[in-house]
């Protein structure tokens, strides 16, 4: 057998991830795996029709123009489609309704416009993966003739859907995943999906869906993610919503209202739980201390008034607290335990993902939480997102805008590992902490706007890795830190502006001797050039000793003990007669 008739009956053709520009496709081919090469231009089908193809990747190239609109009819038995990551445009050609035995289509990150075929939602009743994420695909998502009942992953996220949420969806009793997130979608959300008994994750972050959240999601038995943030969705809370086998909560950004209801410490699984930005009220609830596995805490942008739960102690497994904006007050827990959560393992991305047959789906839940939906912490007074990969090396404690009061604790010694700390805009007292230098991971500390007192530890200049620095408007005294390390250019006179008895370099303020005394550390060490207690008590003993000298030299000499009585008679009998003099004047009584 020559080389061209071997090269005719082969089957299977795997050039993933090499540089290859061209390929010459074989009649006879079954599978052809083309992935993240250089191949580029249009996509151009063989001259023969009915290849027995049955599986195409084609992701993660440079092709462009459209794609072929007999792609149906050349490759009728075609199982697997994948198109991903790269520059196709023009619409989904309606000829993909042919490939009646298609079951995973993937055209995702592309530049596709135009509806989804109603030969597709029709005709392809095999289809148990769809994903057209991140194109520009617009209408409605389904129309009412619709029989792809055998879906498990639909991912519309990232075009311009709008409409409601078909109620065809309800048909899909297999349904895993749904994400229809970054559309326009609006009305309400309908409480059937509670049916879908293996929905797992259910994604519709930032569309336009309003009304109360149903009650009917009480039932739901989902383990993976709720995100339902950036959309207008109002009312309170279900009291009974309890989601015990979740794992992410995502509900910021809308209008929800009232307490948070004590039933979600029932999420025993929960290591997400994201309501910031709403206009919740009431507590904290202490039960959250029961969230064993809670990582990731983000009530930002609410009306929580109250103390924060002692409880949360005993949380070890947190890593992100972010409750600014709120009113919440007493003390700072000095038991707070944040470490970065642990890295993921085994991590998919969301667009490599395909379904196989009895495979573990287990980690879903996490690769949505990584690309998905943003955390928010608040450095400055700006808040900024935090997602993907980063936040599983995250690790931050975030008070801004609260009304805490009393001291920063020394003992808070569980926060060696911490990156973000920011407890402006409160009235926290006291010194601050030189245990602060034992952060050695923290790149922003924010004390602003309180009412510190005493030195800034000038062992802060030891901590390398920070960035970010502002102690301004508080009633600290004596120098700023030596101007090295971090602290040699990148923090100005604006980390410390607004403290009248700091001094010296980076302020304007130059120091005197009285000024720089002050400044010692809390462990008694002296810094400036007059220890301010060494002063008092020099300046006491003094004044002493010199009263005492004047006491003995008055009794051993009597001739200036009796000059000295004498002069103190004369200066008594003159204010005297100065006082009879003139009171009758300052009365008004002086020409009776």
């Amino acid at each position: 057998m020559n080389e061209r008739d071997a090269l005719s009956k082969l089957e299977e053709l795997h050039m993933g991830e090499n540089e290859v520009n061209a390929v010459v496709i074989s009649q006879e081919l079954r599978r052809l795996e083309l992935s993240n090469n250089s191949l580029s231009g249009h996509f151009r089908l063989p001259f023969h029709a009915s290849m027995k193809l049955n599986y195409l990747d084609i992701s993660k190239n440079i092709f462009e123009g459209h794609i072929p609109v007999e792609i149906g009819a050349y490759l009728p038995q075609l199982q697997f489609l994948y198109v991903s990551r790269n520059s196709f445009n023009g619409s989904i050609p309606s000829s993909i309704g042919d490939m009646k035995f298609l079951e995973e289509l993937d055209l995702s990150n592309n530049s596709l416009t135009g509806v989804i075929p109603e030969s597709l939602s029709l005709s392809c009743s095999f289809l148990k993966v769809l994903n057209l994420s991140n194109n520009s695909l617009e209408g409605q998502i389904f129309s009412a003739n619709f029989k792809l009942t055998k879906l498990r992953y639909l991912r519309l996220d990232g075009n311009h859907f709008t409409g409601m949420i078909p109620n065809s969806l309800s048909n899909c009793s297999t349904l895993s995943t749904i994400d229809v997130s970054h559309n326009y979608l609006s009305g309400e959300i309908p409480g059937w999906m509670r049916n879908l008994s293996n929905l797992k994750e259910m994604i519709m972050a930032n569309n336009h869906l309003e009304g109360p959240m149903p009650v009917e999601f009480c039932q739901l038995n989902m383990p993976g993610v709720l995100d339902l943030s950036m959309n207008s969705i109002s009312g309170t809370l279900p009291s009974c919503f309890g989601l015990p086998w979740i794992n992410h909560v995502h509900l910021s950004k809308n209008r929800l209202r009232g307490p948070i209801p004590d039933k979600l410490c029932k999420s025993s699984n929960l290591e997400t739980m994201d309501l910031s930005n709403n206009h919740l009220t009431g507590n904290i609830p202490n039960c959250f201390g029961k969230l064993s596995s809670l990582s990731y805490l983000v009530l930002s942008y609410n009306n929580l008034e109250g103390e924060i739960p002692i409880q949360l102690c005993q949380l070890d497994k947190l890593s992100v607290i972010a409750l600014s904006h709120n009113n919440l007050s007493g003390r700072i827990p000095h038991c707070l335990n944040v470490t970065p959560h642990e890295e993921i393992k085994g991590y998919v991305h969301e667009y490599d993902f395909r379904y196989d047959e009895g495979m573990d789906t287990s980690h879903i839940s996490h690769i949505s939480f990584l690309t998905e939906e943003p955390i928010q912490l608040t450095t400055k007074t700006i808040s900024y997102s935090y997602k993907g990969r980063i936040l599983t090396y995250l690790c931050g404690i975030d008070l801004f805008y609260n009304k805490m009061t009393g001291e920063i604790s020394h003992e808070m010694k569980n926060f060696h590992e911490i990156i973000i700390l920011n407890l402006s805009y409160n009235s926290l007292i006291g010194l601050i902490p030189s245990s602060f230098s034992n952060f050695k991971n923290i790149e922003n500390l924010y004390l602003s706007y309180n009412n510190l007192s005493g030195c800034i530890p000038l062992q802060l200049v030891d901590l390398s890795f920070l960035a970010s620095f502002n102690v301004s408007y508080n009633n600290l005294s004596g120098k700023p830190p030596p101007r090295t390390n971090q602290f040699a250019s990148d923090f100005d006179e604006n980390s410390y502006w607004g403290n009248p008895f700091l001094c010296g370099e980076p302020l304007p303020k130059k120091c005197s001797i009285i000024e720089v005394s002050s400044n010692s550390t809390e462990d008694g060490e002296d810094v400036g050039l007059i220890d301010v207690t060494s002063f008092y008590v020099t300046f006491t003993l003094s004044y002493i000793t010199v009263l005492l000298s004047i006491a003995v030299v008055l009794f051993i000499n009597p001739y200036r003990r009796g000059a000295w009585f004498y002069l103190v008679e004369k200066c008594i009998n003159s204010c005297f007669y100065f006082v009879v003099g003139n009171l009758p004047k300052l009365f008004g009584c002086g020409n009776m």
